[in-house]
């Protein structure tokens, strides 16, 4: 599948929420399973259904240690619609995790992941600064990346890794909105991946349960 390409910024995590709203509000309805909500912000956006959010940190509904856990703590199928944003980089357990979301969806799985290089690649090249999420500070952060990863490779991951009983809905790689200008003359130079994984700055997903 071809990804779309979407003209977004969001700086916040509720101007986040909103876009995921906007651009997938047709399938967040019924009983919705926030994977990673932290201060659920969709809570609000979403008064008509039935929300519930999981984390170990912020607002959720049920504390629950995503990397600690072999499964998420619900049965087969509980759920219309199970999203997981910007939450399995951060957990060593990406792959399984990423797998029960679609045990327990019975029709929608909405997932996306980050693009790292878009938000490294300008202080790599300097040497200088500091990448968010990562480092080396004095103290144990609570909130670190565990996968260094690019548009490419999360596009290959989402087409492939979904289990057979799903289809890919919707793929979109999301930039910031730059000027026309320099933006044509950074497409002359680069290939598509090329400035996908230098500028593109989030992928997202949405999948559809096929069958049983």
């Amino acid at each position: 599948m071809q990804a779309q390409k979407n003209y977004a910024s969001f700086t916040t995590r509720p101007a986040r929420s909103q876009y995921v709203l906007e651009q997938f509000g047709d399938v967040l309805k019924g009983k919705i399973l926030d994977v990673g909500c932290y201060e659920a912000p969709l809570r609000e956006l979403l008064p008509n259904e039935e929300y519930w959010g999981i984390d170990i940190v912020g607002k959720p509904d049920q504390v629950v240690n995503l990397e600690e856990c072999e499964r998420l703590p619900f049965e087969d199928k509980s759920y219309d619609c199970v999203m997981c944003i910007e939450v399995l980089e951060h957990l060593n357990n990406l792959h399984a995790m990423f797998a029960d979301l679609f045990r327990v969806s019975s029709k929608y799985v909405i997932v996306s992941l980050p693009n790292c290089w878009c938000g490294a690649r300008g202080k790599l090249a300097k040497g200088r600064g500091e990448i968010l999420h990562y480092g080396l500070p004095l103290e144990k952060p609570l909130d670190r990346h565990k996968w260094f990863i690019n548009v490419s490779q999360v596009s290959e991951f989402f087409q492939r890794a979904h289990p057979k009983n799903f289809a890919l809905k919707d793929l979109r790689v999301v930039e910031k909105p730059r000027n026309p200008l320099l933006t044509a003359t950074r497409k002359l130079r680069f290939s598509r991946d090329e400035y996908d994984n230098r500028y593109s700055h989030t992928i997202f997903s949405v999948f559809e349960r096929q069958g049983d």
